[in-house]
């Protein structure tokens, strides 16, 4: 009863330092990606609203990103913080050893493991996938008449659209687009709406040129012209992005490099919790210099992962450049002890 009552203790501490760095470390992370979507949308005016809740979506994925380092923090903290108290020192006089340590660090690496795994595996790409929509429909249902200048302005693949904006007018307005034939249209005024999956112009005093495939050019001036454009952007094809892709995605399309990516943030998850407890805890070295080298290791572990993962690689080389990572890691563990 008395062990189980201090190993419910430790496992609420390592939770509740979790739980702060998790908070610390999402709240950054959250605050720069909708810092980026800001800036990035700012141009054409999409509501605020609607970008945080956009920036919301990016939550599952960058929980799999910085978890691996919520681990390396949290342990540190909750166990310097026993260790400062002196309860470490207690359970070990109690004459209990190591055990309600280890056991209570195994008991919360299997459920930060589980969690990690349904996140990694399928609930983080899949959310991703929404993000990705969303992001893709909001750039592309461009609400020309909240935008203050345009700058050879993209509405389509095929279309490139400029103009200045005075008040509610539309002035130089200038549209490149390519149907049968290559078309430049220029007026000087004019109006401009979106509606029913197209842009609809209404020109006024300008001039339309036309060239065909033989390179026949044909010109046409006008004092009023009307203009409709299908916005062929948008789509409800599926997003081709790697991040979008779940396990079973990836085992549909034999994508084993994918797969050996969410395989190995397990096993990293894993040599972290083991390197923590090797390393540090099993001989209560909690001292700077030990402090520093395993979370310099870890963290130089994860940044040569995510390296790795976001370079053109084979899956061999991925793989041997991280076996080979984490051995002389563990190796320089072993030599250090016996200096």
């Amino acid at each position: 009863m008395y062990l189980n009552k201090i190993k419910i203790y430790l496992f609420l501490q390592i939770s509740k330092f979790f739980i702060l760095i998790l908070f610390i470390f999402l709240s950054v992370a959250w605050l720069l990606q909708i810092t980026r979507l800001f800036t990035v949308t700012n141009f054409i005016h999409i509501e605020v609203f609607d970008i945080i809740i956009l920036s919301i979506f990016l939550i599952p994925n960058l929980l799999t990103v910085i978890i691996p380092f919520i681990l390396i923090f949290g342990l540190l903290l909750s166990f310097i913080k026993l260790n400062r108290d002196n309860e470490l020192v207690a359970i070990l006089t109690l004459g209990l050893g190591l055990n309600p340590l280890k056991n209570t660090l195994i008991i919360f690496s299997l459920i930060i493991i589980f969690i990690f795994t349904l996140f990694n595996f399928y609930f983080a790409p899949k959310i991703y996938e929404i993000y990705k929509t969303q992001e893709y429909e909001l750039r592309n249902n461009i609400n020309l008449n909240k935008m203050v200048f345009s700058n050879f302005l993209n509405i389509n693949k095929t279309t490139i659209l400029d103009f200045n904006k005075k008040e509610e007018s539309f002035k130089n307005i200038f549209i490149s687009f390519k149907d049968e034939k290559e078309n430049i249209v220029y007026a000087s005024q004019g109006n401009i709406t979106s509606k029913d999956n197209k842009y609809h112009f209404k020109l006024k005093d300008g001039f339309k040129i036309s060239i065909d495939k033989n390179n026949q050019i044909e010109k046409l001036e006008f004092l009023d012209y009307i203009l409709k454009i299908q916005n062929k952007n948008m789509s409800n094809n599926k997003i081709v992005d790697k991040n979008t892709y779940t396990i079973f995605d990836d085992i549909k399309s034999e994508n084993y490099l994918n797969i050996s990516f969410k395989i190995a943030d397990i096993f990293i998850i894993i040599f972290i919790i083991y390197f923590f407890y090797n390393n540090n805890l099993k001989n209560l070295n909690l001292k700077t210099g030990n402090i520093i080298f395993f979370s310099a290791t870890c963290i130089a572990i994860l940044i040569l992962n995510q390296i790795l993962k976001n370079s053109e690689i084979t899956l061999l080389f991925y793989i041997f450049f991280l076996i080979l990572s984490i051995s002389i890691s563990l190796i320089i563990s072993y030599l250090k002890k016996y200096e």
